[in-house]
């Protein structure tokens, strides 16, 4: 099975069971991140057809606005929840520009089938992000524990061995959890 596949084979688990909690709420805003993360390959198959960029700012400010107003209403810090929406949306494009890149470098993207853009990966985006959101609020005393940095670490490496993430997506998910921690 090629990485997209396992990305989106993950992708369909992961969402199925959205409303699940792991028993440590912080390795629940790990998975979450992974699931959107995973949400990249589709991403980039969507610009690699369109021929559009992959930095598109009003779309991630608007992604950004979006969690930052939805936050304000769970009681989030509106800085916290831009910075850790600008860091999904960096984490994600990492993604799409290698994988652009590798495609590139091979003269063809993988034959797999395509989602749209608007009618089905924006809208997987929005529930993920609601999730997120609600995971943030759940965990906010955990992210602000001395450990915090190391844990959240841990549990990332825990995730990419479990799930045999490539290097790609073990970087990307270290760079979306960058400012996890208050």
């Amino acid at each position: 099975m090629n990485r997209l596949a396992a990305m989106m084979a993950a992708l369909v688990v992961g969402l199925a069971a959205l409303p699940a909690q792991a028993a440590d709420p912080r390795a629940a805003l790990v998975d979450a991140v992974a699931q959107r993360l995973s949400v990249a390959d589709q991403v980039a198959l969507a610009k690699w057809d369109s021929g559009k960029a992959v930095e598109d700012k009003p779309r991630e400010q608007q992604v950004i606005d979006g969690a930052v107003a939805r936050g304000a209403t769970l009681g989030l810090e509106r800085d916290r929840v831009a910075r850790f929406f600008a860091d999904q949306i960096e984490a994600n494009k990492l993604v799409q520009y290698v994988l652009l890149a590798d495609w590139r470098r091979a003269g063809v993207a993988p034959a797999t089938p395509r989602a749209d853009l608007a009618g089905a990966i924006r809208p997987r985006l929005d529930r993920l992000q609601q999730h997120l959101l609600q995971l943030l609020t759940e965990t906010g005393a955990l992210r602000r524990q001395p450990d915090c940095r190391e844990r959240f670490a841990q549990l990332a490496g825990a995730y990419v061995r479990q799930h045999d993430s490539d290097a790609l997506y073990a970087i990307a998910l270290d760079r979306a959890l960058i400012n996890v921690c208050e």
